[in-house]
């Protein structure tokens, strides 16, 4: 609704209000009443108890503001997705450990991951992976820089009763990483953040600057006939079809085909390329 800038996430029966934070020309006095009437109006529309109701604002991120703890309660609830189960927590962090807006994308994954190995880079929780593995991947690695979030991702996966013992789980910086790899995959899954300044980096990373190496090494890693998956959310993101072209990958924009629904409103928050090798 246009007067309420607000985002509903409903996990089973929790709900999740999202408040973005309004433009300076939003007086605060009305931009407060206005979220009192989704607090006090949508949990009963929707059926939901008041105690089963968090509340997060949404504001502008630098860096890896958005992964850090705004609660300590440690607190998990289970949901499943096209066939695959995930812990989600709702109070810690501002997210949830499940993006909602790509559950079309990793379903996708799903689909075409029967007897592939797969590459999931900035795995974060490993949602991408738990689909690949659900879908009958042969293998499934996951990337990314915290080991905090693997151990997360392990979680998924014994949730799904995956035996985690035949799917890599490592602790490192995606692209250096992908660098020294020497193993071939037929799946990549690449959804780096817009910017990282992470201490445990070497050099920042800007997906902007730094996507041509990326998918460079990644282009390395890949087997014949096999599909790199490139996404970002950098709403200001140009993809230089002409450099992507030298580099002897053909590309397609997917971005629309694998938006849910309820994301159409604003389209522009992430993009996705299908890539592979000429």
């Amino acid at each position: 609704m246009p007067n309420y800038n607000v985002a509903l996430d409903v996990y089973n029966d929790w709900l999740v209000i999202q408040e973005y934070a309004p433009p300076k020309s939003i007086p605060e006095e009305k931009s407060k009443a206005r979220l009192n009437e989704v607090i006090l109006t949508a949990p009963s529309i929707l059926g939901i108890e008041l105690n089963h109701v968090v509340l997060k604002t949404r504001q502008r991120q630098k860096g890896n503001n958005q992964y850090k703890r705004e609660e300590k309660r440690d607190e998990y609830i289970q949901v499943l997705e096209n066939g695959a189960m995930f812990h989600v927590n709702l109070h810690d962090y501002l997210d949830t450990g499940l993006f909602l807006d790509h559950r079309l994308m990793r379903l996708k994954v799903q689909q075409e991951s029967k007897g592939k190995k797969v590459l999931n880079l900035f795995s974060y929780t490993c949602s991408v992976s738990v689909h690949a593995a659900v879908g009958g991947a042969e293998q499934v690695t996951s990337v990314d820089l915290s080991q905090k979030y693997l151990d997360w991702g392990k979680r998924n996966f014994e949730l799904n009763k995956i035996d985690t013992r035949w799917h890599p789980f490592i602790a490192q910086d995606g692209v250096s990483w992908l660098k020294a790899n020497k193993d071939k995959f037929d799946l990549i899954f690449i959804d780096p953040p817009s910017f990282s300044n992470s201490k445990k980096l070497s050099n920042d990373f800007d997906v902007q600057s730094d996507y041509l190496t990326l998918l460079t090494q990644a282009k390395r890693a890949l087997n014949a006939g096999g599909t790199i998956y490139f996404s970002n959310n950098l709403r200001s993101f140009k993809f230089d079809d002409a450099a992507i072209d030298e580099l002897g990958l053909q590309s397609k924009e997917i971005s629309s085909e694998t938006l849910p629904f309820d994301f159409k409103r604003r389209p522009n928050i992430r993009r996705v390329w299908q890539l592979s090798l000429k």
